[in-house]
């Protein structure tokens, strides 16, 4: 992989600042959303949901339902969720979830009734919930919010214990184009080391029971970087996964961060040799993809050739104009970002819940956790959302949205991209695209684009 300098634009040369990040490590942070939940804070104005969405586009909305239940949490997650829902929480929650959205949909109002164009249900695994729990949440999408499953592209988490027969059946007779299966690695002992109990032979019969059920995408959730993982190993899961054919196939590294169950046994500090295996297991696995057939969409997506969109790309939920629902989703308006308070550690990741459980109707009806996106923030919002894609961000899109160019937006920055090889001299004048050095580079890339603000407010969060 060589580098290489850009021709799409030329951005004044600036010295990096002292206070510049490190960038001897490609992995930063996972950039799936800007700003992140942890640069939130309380809203002192707690604006009512009718005012924010008033005046918004609501011809092509998102939908995202929340699950925050797993039977068990590996050792690396980081995500909202608890482990199991004990005395009937499930039920209670799927209460409380109901009121929401009853809330939320008479918030939006009549005289111009949103329209869905994409769902998902994520968590969490939304397939904790049995067979009759997932219809029931199959219904309030559908008859609350106005959603129609069968029509539009539904995207669904699923692991590989709860993708039982009667979960798909439900999942697959109302309407579920794409199924998501957190695997991580075929490799029992890789499994175990990030403590994640399954076996192989497990993993093989869900695959079975989804290919069954004839969901139209099979998404295969693949990790690098475990203790003890190497190029042959990772070639075995590759092998594994694509013996199955799936439509789709996500390579992620491993992460190790604070507060996870990986954090408090190994601790959270950079280590230059781990990344290098990363890295080094990256390009062998995209390569790998490469040669079998797949394209790829993002660092970490690739869709084989030939097969069906599912229409829910890394970034396509992160687009303005979603709605969330549960205590773990986010919304989106162009102007402010919301949700409800945020955490990893477990004991207040309970508190949240059971006060989101307890919420009347009338709780729902204000946004009380976000943060307010002004012209600068959407710019860069927009740039993340684009350049960390592979086919990149036309320059006259950029420009027909805020009068700007890039190139004079965020000069510094895309300096530092082309000084690094970062950016496709192929792409031309009117498309900024990141090299294949910078797909490989997108956790330290993204967070170069994150505002001083945001990223002070996610430092000072209390709990990461």
């Amino acid at each position: 992989m060589t580098n290489s300098t850009t021709t799409a634009f030329t951005p004044a040369r600036t010295t990096e600042p002292t206070d510049a990040p490190d960038l001897r490590t490609p992995y930063r942070s996972y950039v799936y959303a800007y700003p992140h939940k942890t640069a939130y804070d309380e809203l002192t104005s707690r604006p009512t949901l009718r005012d924010l969405w008033a005046d918004e586009d609501r011809s092509a909305l998102s939908l995202y339902a929340h699950i925050p239940f797993c039977e068990v949490r590996c050792g690396f997650c980081n995500l909202f969720t608890r482990i199991g829902a004990p005395e009937d929480l499930a039920t209670n929650y799927l209460d409380a979830l109901e009121r929401q959205a009853r809330a939320v949909r008479e918030a939006l109002g009549d005289d111009d009734a949103p329209h869905f164009a994409t769902v998902a249900f994520g968590g969490g695994t939304p397939t904790y919930l049995r067979a009759a729990e997932l219809t029931r949440l199959c219904d309030i999408a559908e008859q609350q919010m106005g959603a129609d499953l069968r029509a539009v592209p539904l995207s669904v988490e699923a692991s590989p214990a709860t993708a039982t027969a009667d979960r798909l059946a439900v999942l697959a007779e109302r309407g579920t184009t794409r199924l998501s299966l957190g695997v991580q690695s075929f490799v029992d002992a890789e499994a175990r080391a990030t403590v994640r109990p399954q076996r192989r032979a497990d993993v093989e019969v869900a695959l079975g029971r989804i290919r069954d059920a004839r969901i139209p995408v099979l998404n295969i959730d693949l990790i690098y970087g475990i203790d003890g993982q190497t190029e042959q190993s990772w070639q075995q899961s590759l092998d594994a996964a694509l013996a199955w054919q799936p439509e789709e196939v996500y390579l992620y590294p491993l992460y190790i961060r604070p507060l996870t169950g990986l954090g408090r046994s190994s601790g959270t500090g950079a280590d230059p040799q781990w990344d290098a295996q990363r890295l080094r297991l990256y390009w062998h696995g995209r390569d790998a993809l490469l040669a079998s057939g797949y394209e790829q969409t993002s660092m970490r997506m690739f869709r084989r050739r030939g097969a069906p969109a599912a229409d829910t790309d890394d970034y396509a939920c992160q687009r303005d104009g979603m709605i969330g629902l549960g205590c773990g989703a986010r919304s989106y308006t162009s102007r402010l970002h919301y949700s409800f308070d945020y955490a990893v550690g477990m004991r207040k990741i309970r508190s949240i819940i059971d006060a989101y459980v307890a919420s009347p109707a009338d709780a729902f009806t204000r946004a009380e956790y976000g943060r307010w996106l002004d012209g600068g923030e959407r710019r860069r919002r927009h740039l993340l959302q684009s350049v960390l894609q592979a086919d990149g961000m036309p320059i006259a899109d950029y420009r027909k949205r805020f009068g700007t160019e890039p190139a004079d937006d965020f000069p510094s920055e895309l300096a530092l991209f082309a000084e690094r090889g970062w950016l496709d001299e192929q792409a031309g004048p009117t498309q900024l695209r990141l090299s294949a050095e910078g797909l490989a580079h997108s956790d330290a890339l993204g967070p170069l684009l994150f505002s001083p603000q945001v990223q002070a407010a996610m430092d000072a969060h209390e709990d990461k």
